[in-house]
């Protein structure tokens, strides 16, 4: 993503962005980790943080905004809901307050629940 100020031009790579939302959306309660859907078994695995950012996609709009998709993997027990509207915020939040960029959208997708 390219951001223009008076100062000059600004470039934020993908991997900045995905790396910022898998951070944020494991720091929220109920999230055990990031998921990722296996091409060879069709299994959902739990990702280890160094490699968090895979269950994590960025979109970048015309206008100049972000729109983010997450696969979560969550605890047993927990309100799906209200751990997803916590998510939704913390990564806007967060997402826009540490790049700069407005975030159109937060799409999460639990794929899986662990005991």
């Amino acid at each position: 993503m390219k951001l223009q100020t008076e100062l000059g031009e600004i470039r934020v790579s993908s991997d900045v962005f995905t790396t910022i939302t898998g951070s944020a959306a494991t720091n929220c309660y109920g999230v055990k980790g990031m998921a990722v859907r296996s091409a060879t078994d069709g299994l959902v695995h739990l990702l280890k943080r160094e490699s968090m950012a895979k269950g994590v996609k960025v979109r970048y709009n015309q206008d100049g905004t972000v729109s983010i998709e997450l696969h979560i993997i969550v605890e047993n027990g927990v309100n799906l809901v209200a751990v997803c509207r916590s998510i939704m915020s913390q990564v806007r939040y967060v997402v826009s307050k540490t790049t700069g960029v407005t975030v159109s959208s937060v799409d999460v997708y639990v794929d899986s629940m662990r005991f």
